[in-house]
């Protein structure tokens, strides 16, 4: 497989005088309206990613307005989020206030943190071992996130995420360097030939030592406008989700009986194993979502990206971090 991928031909809708520009390159006049040619490292994307690498700081909510109200065009015709733009698409987008602000700053110090923390990394991948409380992503309120940041310190044009997780865990996160790798590790994930392992710390101690989890997940919004998931098995809408768990620790906290646990999701829903644990009662610590009784005292999500197992790689881990190991008991094994 290579970088390049095939060509089509796209309408002849513009003139000499409103050339499309690269979409490699970035907008500089939100104000006025611009026609962005699709390149071979944008081919095959959706089309509100595609929105989103190239209108930074612009919420979401924004962005799907804008296609709701054909302020986007793809090729002169309305589009919708889920379509996907190919090579030498030209998508047209309406002037854009909101996304007229500076450049967000990236402080040098942050930004080599984080590559620092880099544990993985060839010709078209690099894994990050992402740290609690930071985004992977800009938008909704944050200027910028962990592939902002990575793009800045690296000076590459092309960083993409593969996948994401939330920004209270930490760990394992892949970046793809290059179009071909993205393609493949995405096509791993949708073929689940990807193994995926956390670490976490629950509340209450399961009584068996592995299990399944196998209860629908169902995303909703509160009249708050934030995102929740929950099991639900009479929905249409809910899609199958299934996690394995181990438990390896049983220990006392604070008085209360808890566990470390390593969750293997099977699926890869948003929320699926912080929802999956909290529903057969043993909700991880810190979580203020699902958990909003925790009297563990522990002050982050104790979820962690522990382990990746891809196919033609070695295993890649990620050291339990600190504040969470801190709160083991001593002579704790960990899982290798």
């Amino acid at each position: 497989m290579t970088d390049e991928a095939p060509a089509h031909e796209a309408p002849a809708i513009f003139n000499s005088k409103t050339r499309p520009q690269s979409a490699d390159d970035e907008i500089s006049n939100f104000g006025k309206v611009n026609y962005l040619e699709v390149t071979r490292h944008q081919h095959d994307q959706r089309l509100d990613n595609f929105l989103l690498n190239r209108l930074k700081g612009l919420p979401k909510s924004h962005i799907y307005k804008m296609i709701r109200s054909d302020e986007v065009r793809v090729n002169n015709k309305r589009c919708k989020a889920h379509d996907r733009v190919q090579r030498e698409d030209v998508v047209r987008i309406a002037p854009v206030e909101l996304a007229t602000r500076d450049k967000p700053i990236i402080s040098t110090e942050f930004a080599n943190s984080l590559l620092a923390r880099v544990v993985y990394e060839d010709e078209g991948m690099m894994v990050l071992n992402k740290p609690s409380g930071i985004a992977v992503h800009g938008g909704s309120g944050l200027d910028f996130g962990v592939i902002e940041a990575m793009r800045e310190v690296t000076g590459k044009k092309y960083l993409e995420l593969v996948h994401r997780i939330d920004k209270d865990t930490s760990g394992l996160l892949m970046i793809s360097k290059k179009r071909s790798a993205l393609k493949t590790l995405q096509q791993h994930l949708v073929d689940k030939t990807i193994q995926k392992h956390y670490l976490c710390l629950a509340k209450g101690q399961p009584v068996l030592n592995e299990q399944r989890i196998d209860a629908p997940l169902l995303r909703y919004t509160l009249a708050s406008g934030e995102r929740r998931v929950k099991i639900d098995a009479q929905d249409p809408q809910a899609k199958e989700s299934q996690t394995d768990i181990i438990v390896h620790h049983r220990f006392m906290l604070a008085d209360q009986p808890v566990s470390l646990i390593e969750a293997k999701p099977l699926t890869g829903r948003t929320h699926q194993i912080r929802v999956h644990l909290a529903h057969i009662g043993h909700a991880i610590l810190g979580d203020d979502k699902y958990n909003v009784h925790d009297k563990s005292g522990v002050h982050r999500l104790c979820l962690h990206a522990w382990r990746l197992d891809i196919p033609g790689y070695e295993t890649i881990t990620a050291p339990l971090p600190d504040d969470m190991a801190d709160w083991l008991p001593e002579q704790t094994k960990l899982p290798e």
